[in-house]
This record gives structure tokens, C-alpha cells and sequence, in this order.
């Protein structure tokens, strides 16, 4: 006994330092974020508390006309898009390349370099292909006999918005194919060789055996695809800024705008509250809405 006491003296000396650490980036600035969120300051001057006002200023009044109400339907049609089209075509190509395909190794490299790519240099490069004037895109339906469909694709109010999000869909596949493709190289080669002798197709297969037996990838990829949505910043940023105002902007980049360039650190400090809220209202309804069959009993 004396001994397993001892054990758990010495984990706990070594577990401190990292809780401490831990404690004073994360749970800090979340506190004097939810203080400066009863605030109007600028940063500099003398502060005065006004309580929940600053709320009532970005979700109801629109004061300042931020749009914030605006911001956050962007972030939750990225978090659609994200699940509607990233996640099944990580799936796809998981599936595909855990069959043993030819080139594995060289395709699963090459799908996942985007994501060690900053999408600060994503951004850049996604507004070479949209430029009017030299940008790729245009130049492909110039050969496709579709000049009619040119436009300034970032500064149109009809595709500002799509466009800053597709090159985030496609930057992060090829994480969620390879979280994926790990999960079902460990399932055991047994259960396919069963399936293959009962006659089963590899649609069969794949809805009846390997979707099933990753369902907790499934459900980690689905979390970090919604909450990465909700709180996503830097490629948006590099892109339009959130110009055409308000059409682009995500809570994000809105609050980063409003602390800096404005200077209202209270009503920013709301927006990161909100951020902090909204993403733990989604991360625990998608935990509970997508439990395990032994969870839910337990």
C-alpha cells in the first residue's frame, strides 16, 4: 500500500508542472476573458463595467454593426460543409487506400501534404487561383469554352464566401483520411478474409464491417471537423479579412477585427465567450449524440 502511495506521489509530481502550465494558457485567459466581456474599454482608457450589455450589443442591437449574427451563420455552413463533403471524402479515400492499392504509401503522402502546409500559404496560393485576371480558375473555363461564368470570385458577393471555404475543405482531407486510414489498418484481417468467403461485395464490406468497427474515429474526425469550423481563423483571414464586410467574416476573424482595429476589447471579449460556449455546447451534443451503443447502456 505504502508503495502504490508512493507511485502516485511521484505521478503527481511529474503530472504538475503540465497542469499548472496547462491551467495558466487555457482556464486564465478564458476567466479574464469572461471579465473583460462585462467591460467597455479600449484597451487603454479607464474601463467601465456595463455588465451584459456587450451582449446585448453584437447579438441583439448591433450597434457597432458588426454582424456578428451574420459571422456565426458562416461558421456553421462551413461545419455543414465540412461534414457533408470533407469527412466522406476522407472516408472514400481511407477506404480505398487500406485495400492495399498500388502507390499506397506515395498517395496517402500525397493527399496529407496539404495539411502540414500552413493555411496562411494555402490562402496565398488559393487567391493566385482565383484572381480575375491571371488566376487559374478563370483560365480553365476560358479552355472549356466558359468565359461567361468568369468572375472576381473573392470579391462577388454571390461566391465570397464558398470560396474561402472549399480550399479549408480540401486542406484538412487528407488529416481525417489518415486518423481514418489507421483505424482501419488495426482492424483484424480475419473479419475481411470472413466476409470475402461469405460472398460479401467491398460496399457490403466496407457499410457492414469497417464503417461499424471505426465508429470512434468516426466520431473524433466529426468533432474536430465542427469544432475546427466554429473557431477557424487564418486562412479566412489571409484571404478577405472578412471583407466583402460582412459577407465573409467567421466569429474569428470578426473578433480579432474588433479588438484590434476597433478597439473594443469588451464587446471582442464577448465574441471569444461565445466561441468558448459555442464550441462546448457543440463538442457535448455531438459526444452525446453519437455515443456507442455500450455507452448509452452503461
Amino acid at each position: 500500500m505504502k508503495r502504490v502511495f508512493g507511485d502516485r506521489k511521484a505521478i503527481a509530481v511529474f503530472v504538475l508542472p503540465a497542469l499548472v502550465l496547462f491551467i495558466i494558457v487555457g482556464f486564465v485567459p478564458i476567466i479574464q476573458s469572461v471579465y473583460y466581456s462585462t467591460l467597455k474599454w479600449d484597451g487603454l482608457g479607464k474601463a467601465v463595467f456595463v455588465g451584459l450589455a456587450n451582449f446585448k450589443d453584437i447579438f441583439i442591437t448591433d450597434f457597432y454593426g458588426m454582424k456578428f449574427n451574420n459571422s456565426i451563420v458562416n461558421s456553421l455552413l462551413m461545419a455543414l460543409l465540412m461534414v457533408l463533403f470533407q469527412l466522406p471524402m476522407a472516408l472514400l479515400l481511407a477506404l480505398v487506400l487500406a485495400k492495399g492499392v498500388r502507390g499506397e504509401k506515395f498517395f496517402r503522402t500525397v493527399y496529407f501534404i496539404p495539411v502540414v502546409i500552413s493555411s496562411a500559404s494555402i490562402g496565398v496560393m488559393f487567391l493566385r487561383v482565383y484572381n480575375p485576371d491571371f488566376g487559374v480558375l478563370n483560365a480553365l473555363l476560358d479552355q472549356l469554352g466558359l468565359s461567361a461564368l468568369k468572375k472576381d470570385w473573392i470579391a462577388s458577393k454571390d461566391t465570397a464566401l464558398i470560396s474561402i471555404i472549399m480550399p479549408v475543405v480540401w486542406q484538412y482531407i487528407g488529416y481525417h483520411m489518415l486518423l481514418m486510414y489507421a483505424a482501419i489498418k488495426g482492424i483484424s484481417e480475419e473479419l475481411f478474409e470472413a466476409a470475402v468467403i461469405d460472398g460479401a461485395s467491398a460496399v457490403r464490406t466496407a457499410f457492414s464491417i469497417t464503417i461499424p468497427m471505426i465508429r470512434p474515429i468516426l466520431r473524433v474526425c466529426l468533432v474536430f471537423a465542427v469544432l475546427g469550423s466554429l473557431k477557424f481563423f487564418d486562412l479566412v483571414f489571409v484571404m478577405t479579412g472578412g471583407a466583402p464586410n460582412p459577407l465573409t467574416d467567421v466569429p474569428s476573424t470578426l473578433m480579432y477585427n474588433t479588438i484590434f482595429t476597433r478597439r473594443l476589447f469588451g464587446h471582442g471579449s464577448t465574441m471569444a465567450v461565445f466561441l468558448v460556449i459555442e464550441c462546448l455546447v457543440f463538442y457535448l451534443v455531438l459526444q452525446r449524440t453519437f455515443r456507442n451503443p455500450d455507452e448509452v447502456n452503461a
